[in-house]
């Protein structure tokens, strides 16, 4: 299962593309395994796995015949086996862009949506490189990929209508059924449908705004990250919260989720905290004045 960040962060942009949230947990779960990032040399990135047959049809004479000598091409798919690290992984397939670049991003999935890069032209993205950025962009950027793939894959009717094989026919293909896409859909469906999507009142990201933004933005000013608290959630809102995201070894997403808040909550200054108690405690008696 996600955690309760990447839960609320997945379901409220779900609901933000008219999306039922537990229906695209569901989708995502089964794509990562309930993981939204690996640590790559330092670095968080976002899973992929590389298609050796993809990089193969993408090559000719030497390239293709260098990156068959390497054990990074063949003509027939899962003839290249993927490592099971994610490291390892990230390892091949800068192997592969040495040979070439273009052809080894087209011919690797991208994020817990594993959307191949080679359909960038076909989902608007100018070149292989922008829908890379995109799934290199944290959680939200994963999650923006995966459901412009279903909604440009015509899939958003089976998805709302829970109709698991029609879905995982277009999303995994014909062969869905040698691994129990379908099943494992339903199932995760269930899952997350019965209460496991989290609750409460959702993160607080980038166009939001009100009393629980200048809520934020006073915790970020309170430990460094100075902003004028006016409850609107813009880009300099978003950098403060990415930076302290990543000064405390968050999940760098830009989004204040319930992993990111509680940090802010244990990392605040004494001083500060009281404050913020007082203030609290004024206007809960206000009420009844």
């Amino acid at each position: 299962m996600f955690s309760a960040d990447a839960i609320g962060t997945i379901g409220a942009l779900a609901r933000q593309h008219a999306f039922e949230p537990a229906a695209i947990l569901a989708v995502a779960q089964v794509e990562s395994g309930g993981r939204t990032h690996a640590t790559v040399e330092g670095r968080v990135e976002p899973l992929i796995r590389f298609e050796g047959h993809y990089f193969d049809r993408r090559l000719a004479g030497e390239k293709q015949a260098l990156a068959r000598r390497a054990g990074l091409s063949a003509t027939q798919a899962g003839t290249i086996a993927n490592p099971r690290g994610q490291a390892e992984r990230w390892a091949m397939l800068a192997r592969a862009a040495a040979i070439d670049r273009k052809a080894a991003y087209e011919s690797a999935s991208w994020g817990i949506g594993q959307v191949m890069g080679a359909h960038w032209s076909w989902l608007g993205f100018s070149s292989v490189d922008a829908l890379v950025a995109e799934a290199r962009g944290g959680l939200s950027g994963q999650v923006m990929l995966m459901v412009r793939y279903i909604d440009k894959s015509g899939l958003r009717d089976a998805l709302a209508r829970h109709d698991w094989q029609a879905f995982a026919r277009g999303y995994n293909g014909p062969g869905f059924a040698k691994n129990r896409y379908d099943t494992k859909l339903a199932r995760a469906y269930r899952s997350y449908a019965a209460g496991e999507a989290g609750s409460g009142d959702g993160p607080i990201m980038l166009g939001a705004r009100g009393a629980r933004v200048a809520d934020l933005q006073t915790l970020l000013s309170a430990q460094g990250y100075h902003l004028a608290a006016d409850g609107v959630f813009g880009p300099l809102t978003r950098r403060a919260l990415t930076r302290f995201q990543k000064d405390h070894q968050l999940v760098v997403d830009g989004v204040a989720g319930p992993q990111t808040m509680a940090a802010l909550q244990r990392s605040l200054p004494i001083g500060a905290m009281l404050r913020r108690l007082w203030r609290s405690a004024t206007r809960f008696f206000s009420g009844f004045f």
